[in-house]
């Protein structure tokens, strides 16, 4: 390069390398983001395998001149199954082998990364620089090493929310302050002000407890995370202050490092698109499903959905089934299909028993759309923070399950914060949560009558207007943007 980066003005276009896990619950905020640098005259090369590239919602068309989409093929690995390439493709017992693919991109990547243009004699104008910056994820705790070769600063952008990097603390911490145990877990850490709610419960614990034991890989993902942050000058979390409030500088002040909230990324596109949509092109299952929504009273049905990440097993399909059936409330449930398994069992005679209220899909479900529609008046969630960021476009109050990783800790804080009420867990028998725990966590927060249901509507309706704040989200992507500028010349 005939100019040294120290020389460019800060306000010069960025080239941005952006390289998420493999798990579309990463790829979608990261790809958020992407398209949020774009917007503002950066480059940036999007780096992940090349059918989840393929699988990628089209780029907005006017950004589509500044992201260009980088494939980089995974190894294969023994026990992998052919094309798996993101943790949809594999059931939970196998994430670990993805993780020894991942791995493997270590070289690839380094080959990428050696050439100027990071991608050839094909590249654009503002591709073909050197990076200016790596923004990576929890997982890359190879990465940081291999751009210090090359003198390209690493930011990690973690997507768990505010409540987890808070929970998780540093690896100093975690040092002077060891924790093993399940029941080391159900406690806040020693960091986090008293008092306080961010801590897990029984078998959120025990997942937990497991996620600091290293894995196929040889690596815990716990030691992921704790290296890649503690190797990256710059830290950003999807969080907000009007949201997480405290826990913004409290993350600042453990890490000792800049520590930056990128807003919540929501995804207001596809909610103008679901908003605006005729149903022209929907399929017949989505064009009945849309029809029952559309005779449906308003703010009368609970779209219950868990993400697609972690199955339900059969005795919690089950529970959740009868608990349905038991709270009375009109619903429409989307599914999920276990991984190279047929569809999950509902009890006998319950879609008889419920038909007409309820309506039951298995696969695939528009969720924004639906999560937009009139006749939606609730959520039932795993919590994770993706889909809460969805349903708080839309002011839905909340009943949540959480299932695993961060979902226990944003489902407290959402309950002590008045948006919905969790389904407790019980200790001992299959399913761990009673139907009649689920009947009466949903009937708290679909019965229009009482002060309780009114009280978790207003809040989600607040929740609603932060996200609806645009100015206010976009100022948080101006300020990023701003120390990715200055701070490329520091690093």
């Amino acid at each position: 390069m005939a100019e040294s980066k120290k020389d460019e003005p800060s306000s010069s276009p960025l080239h941005v390398v952006v390289f998420p896990w493999l798990a579309f619950g990463h790829i979608i905020p990261f790809l958020e983001l992407s398209e949020q640098l774009a917007k503002r005259g950066h480059f940036v090369t999007f780096v992940s395998a090349p059918r989840n590239l393929a699988r990628l919602r089209p780029v907005l068309p006017e950004l589509k001149p500044r992201i260009r989409l980088a494939p980089l093929p995974l190894p294969a690995v023994d026990g992998l199954p052919d094309g798996a390439e993101s943790t949809a493709d594999v059931p939970p017992e196998k994430v670990e082998l993805l993780k020894v693919a991942f791995d493997g991109l270590a070289a690839p990547f380094a080959a990428f990364l050696a050439d100027p243009c990071a991608g050839g004699e094909a590249c654009g104008e503002g591709h073909g620089r050197r990076p200016d910056w790596i923004i990576l994820d929890f997982a890359h705790h190879w990465l940081p090493p291999i751009a210090d070769e090359h003198k390209v600063p690493c930011a990690v952008f973690l997507v768990f929310p505010a409540s987890g990097m808070a929970f998780l603390g540093t690896k100093e911490l975690n040092a002077a302050h060891p924790r093993s145990t399940p029941a080391d877990f159900t406690v806040p850490p020693p960091w986090i002000p008293s008092p306080s709610c961010i801590a897990f419960r029984g078998h959120e614990a025990e997942w937990f407890a497991r996620a600091w034991q290293p894995n196929a890989s040889g690596v815990s993902d716990m030691t992921r995370v704790l290296e890649t942050m503690q190797l990256c000058p710059l830290l950003i979390c999807r969080c907000s202050h009007e949201v997480d409030g405290p826990l913004c500088p409290l993350l600042v002040d453990l890490h000792r490092k800049p520590v930056l909230p990128s807003g919540h990324l929501a995804p207001y596109h596809a909610t103008r698109a679901a908003a605006a949509a005729s149903g022209a092109d929907d399929d017949k299952e989505t064009a009945g499903l849309m029809r029952w929504l559309d005779a449906q009273p308003a703010r009368s049905v609970l779209y219950v959905a868990f993400g697609s990440e972690a199955p339900l097993s059969p005795e919690q399909v089950a529970a959740l089934a009868l608990g349905l059936e038991l709270a009375g409330v009109r619903f429409l449930w989307a599914l999920r299909r276990p991984v190279g398994e047929g569809p999950p069992e509902l009890p006998d005679g319950f879609e008889r028993r419920v038909s007409g209220r309820g309506v039951v899909r298995v696969g695939w479900v528009p969720q924004v759309r639906v999560l937009a529609h009139a006749a939606v008046g609730g959520f039932f969630t795993h919590a994770g923070m993706s889909s809460l960021v969805e349903s708080f476009l839309f002011g839905h109050p909340l009943v949540m399950l959480p299932l695993f990783a961060d979902q226990g800790l944003t489902a407290r804080l959402m309950a002590e914060r008045r948006v919905g009420v969790e389904v407790p867990w019980r200790v001992g028998g299959g399913a761990a949560f009673a139907s009649e725990d689920v009947a009466e966590a949903v009937q708290r927060v679909m019965v229009e009558e009482g002060e309780e249901g009114e009280v978790f509507r207003r809040n989600a309706g607040e929740l609603k207007e932060v996200l609806w704040d645009t100015a206010r989200q976009e100022r948080y992507i101006d300020d990023l943007v701003e120390q990715l500028q200055q701070r490329r010349t520091m690093e």
